[in-house]
């Protein structure tokens, strides 16, 4: 069984999926690409953003590109580490227990659900509906990824495989998925295209 203890994320597990050229699955470019991505979201959607969550932001390698995107914006970040939050000053809490008195107006959710069972996984997403009330941006490793996508070499395999599937059933409580990660709160004044939308409101009728 993939290991769900916070002190398996410590300066070790860091170094080598983050800080090491060699081994790190992701890296600062890519991260500051992602932020990219969503502040073109958002902006093409005129949505203002004045709060920004990043759960499970790791070394917080979005806050400084999302700061200049967005430099209105307060940015907290949430860590299950001890490690990183000594280190950074992050609030110290996982996904699935954090609360906030306010909404948040982007949510960023980066590869960390696969490291939860399913219970909390799913009590995660459901909390990512009473945080959010704009945008959330949403990734995690699944069963799909594992066998067709990633580099395995650099990936952290000791987690909780599921289908893309499961992910996108519980999400659609409270999100419209508009692709590319991007998931838009139901009740957010934004606007989606029929074609924007990775869903079926109706049935296509038969041609």
């Amino acid at each position: 069984m993939p290991s769900t203890s916070p002190e398996r994320f410590d300066e070790r597990y860091y170094r080598r999926f983050y800080l090491d050229p060699r081994t790190r699955a992701v890296s600062p470019a890519e991260m500051r690409l992602s932020a990219d991505l969503i502040a073109a979201f958002l902006r093409h959607a005129e949505y203002p953003v004045r709060r920004i969550l990043d759960l499970g932001c790791g070394l917080g390698l979005m806050r400084a590109p999302l700061k200049k995107h967005f430099p209105r914006a307060t940015y907290t970040g949430v860590e299950v580490s001890a490690y990183l939050c000594e280190r950074y000053g992050w609030t110290q809490a996982s996904v699935h227990t954090y609360a906030s008195p306010r909404p948040f107006d982007l949510v960023i959710c980066h590869d960390v659900l696969q490291y939860l069972p399913a219970r909390d996984a799913a009590v995660a997403i459901a909390n990512l509906g009473r945080l959010c009330r704009g945008v959330l941006h949403f990734s995690v490793l699944t069963t799909e990824d594992w066998a067709s996508h990633c580099d395995r070499k650099a990936t952290d395999g000791n987690a909780h495989l599921r289908t893309g599937d499961w992910y996108r059933r519980r999400l659609a409580a409270d999100f419209v998925n508009a692709g590319s990660g991007m998931f838009v709160r139901r009740e957010a004044p934004i606007h989606l295209w029929e074609l924007d939308r990775l869903e079926l409101r109706r049935r296509a009728p038969r041609t």
